[in-house]
């Protein structure tokens, strides 16, 4: 925290603001919103800076704003890695399948393979640690500069066997929002089959659906033993989008045997 204060004074110090400066802009942000716990007295910047009191949100808030510093670095010297949000909410083990909010972070660097050993085959299966040559670091600004297409996330429950063992429980699956309309054919067999997360009244799903007319089925996986779900369209459901990534964990059938 020490470390972090004195960042802080640097920061203020390069723009050679006083601690009354400090002062008297939070207090313009408190009457702007109308809260003082914007406000930073002078006693508490020195208290800050100097002996490792952290600030509220609201106060870290004013001083990144009059410091022109980026809110989520300045949470970085306090421990807080806002990119590490999608990773932490998996220690909360959530029985039921939902949305997730976080959105994509712009700021940091990502670890990211470099160069890969030439002579490996990618259309084969590979161990991907040993034909990695080299590795480095990317800027995530980089990559919002690729403009990627707008994505939405999911986690499927920890007890939904919907889609099992195609979607095994706790997968993370990418939605393209943009893929809302109910495919009826055009797939050669059930990998190629589109899979549609979906809001109900009663939370979130996921699997294969069929429409008809105002009547939305959605299609568990053969294997899964669980049976079909009849909903009124739009009524009781609103497709969210097409599932086009996934990502999860291959040995959750053990865990359903041992409960069973």
């Amino acid at each position: 925290m020490d470390e972090a204060g004195q960042k802080l004074r640097r920061a203020r110090e390069r723009l050679n603001l006083r601690v009354r400066d400090v002062e008297l802009a939070s207090q313009r942000i408190s009457e702007k919103y109308k809260n003082t716990e914007f406000t930073v007295l002078i006693n508490r910047v020195s208290e800050i800076e100097n002996k490792g009191l952290v600030p509220s949100i609201y106060k870290l808030y004013a001083l990144s704003a009059i410091y022109r510093l980026d809110f989520a670095e300045v949470l970085g010297w306090y421990g807080i890695d806002l990119a590490a949000l999608p990773a932490d909410a998996l220690f909360a083990d959530v029985s039921r399948t939902h949305a997730v909010g976080f959105q994509a972070p712009w700021h940091g660097d990502v670890t990211v393979p470099l160069s890969l050993d030439p002579g490996v085959d990618l259309r084969r299966t590979t161990y991907l640690s040993r034909a990695i040559q080299r590795w480095g670091t990317l800027s995530l600004m980089l990559l919002a500069s690729l403009d990627p297409k707008e994505r939405r996330y999911g986690f499927i429950g920890t007890d939904d066997w919907f889609m099992y063992p195609l979607l095994q429980p706790g997968s993370f699956v990418v939605i393209d929002e943009t893929r809302r309309k109910v495919q009826a054919d055009g797939w050669a067999n059930e990998f190629d089959r589109p899979i549609y997360f979906l809001e109900t009244r009663e939370g979130f799903l996921c699997g294969w659906c069929s429409q008809n007319g105002d009547k939305l089925v959605l299609l568990p996986h053969p294997a899964s033993g669980e049976s079909p779900i009849i909903l009124a369209l739009p009524a009781d459901v609103d497709v969210v989008g097409q599932v086009v990534g996934v990502a999860m964990v291959l040995d959750q059938g053990r865990r359903r045997r041992a409960r069973s």
